[in-house]
């Protein structure tokens, strides 16, 4: 009987998930199958122990249900400690729930291992201070970098969340309209304004020469804060869809101890993506 796993969230409809982890069991030769499940808004907590007790091995978490996730969880790892967020969940031998987050490693591996960007001794703009930067500051402060700005409509919330990375690296946080005019190397967009089409509110100066745009986001065309960066000239801007990928293979991983090969499966997928808008 093959391995249970699925991923949770409401709405669910759009994930890719099952397509990637049925493309990583293909590679790696794992017998699992893995579905969408639409989470009740109101008992995400029982859907998670059903699942579980129906004979599930593991969950993806997607939106809205990441905190509550890491609220649900009996034990966490570091990185989701410090996030406060969790996109995965293990159903240990003892029967109790480890909760993961993903995301950073992720974000990193896309960054360093498909995009070639070393983030060493870099300057590091991240915008935004919600779940989506929460789950990626450490890992990215693990990388060494020169500094990491986290830059928040709402200044205080930024300067919470660097108040509590202190001890990580480098860290300052800001409200968009305190950035300086010294440009960064890499500009992460961790916001959701682009799901309503739009972009964070700020210079273009943040941009120096040859700098990274790199929306968290992804979609079948270039999202807002691509197609924006692309207007001032920035030299490279790219979505999330690499991350989307990776944060998955990382996942994978903590469930069958097997790592797959990513680099096909973002292949397939943007050219699958470039299909279906012609």
């Amino acid at each position: 009987m093959s391995d249970r796993y699925a991923v949770i969230g409401n709405p669910i409809e759009h994930s890719k998930s099952p397509f990637i982890h049925h493309r990583f069991a293909r590679q790696t030769g794992q017998d699992l199958i893995y579905e969408r499940i639409l989470g009740d808004l109101e008992y995400f907590a029982d859907d998670v122990r059903g699942f579980f007790a129906a004979g599930g091995k593991g969950l993806n978490v997607t939106v809205p249900f990441k905190e509550q996730a890491w609220r649900l969880a009996d034990e966490l790892g570091a990185e989701a400690h410090t996030a406060g967020a969790v996109n995965t969940l293990t159903l240990l031998e003892d029967g109790r729930i480890r909760g993961n987050n993903t995301d950073g490693v992720g974000l990193v591996r896309d960054l360093q291992q498909n995009l070639g960007l070393d983030l060493s001794a870099r300057r590091v703009l991240l915008l935004g201070a919600g779940g989506a930067s929460r789950g990626v500051a450490r890992p990215l402060l693990e990388q060494q970098p020169k500094i990491l700005v986290i830059a928040n409509r709402t200044a205080a919330r930024a300067r919470d969340l660097a108040a509590q990375l202190q001890s990580f690296g480098p860290v300052a946080g800001a409200g968009l309209d305190e950035l300086g005019e010294e440009p960064f190397d890499l500009v992460i967009n961790g916001t959701a304004a682009g799901l309503k089409g739009e972009v964070p509110q700020i210079s273009p100066q943040c941009f120096g020469r040859d700098a990274w745009a790199y929306d968290m986001m992804y979609a079948a065309e270039p999202t807002a804060f691509v197609r924006w960066a692309l207007e001032q000239g920035v030299a490279h801007a790219v979505d999330g869809l690499g991350m989307l990928v990776e944060q998955a293979a990382e996942s994978f991983f903590l469930w069958r101890g097997i790592r797959p090969d990513t680099e096909n499966i973002i292949e397939e997928m943007r050219s699958g993506i470039q299909n279906e808008t012609g």
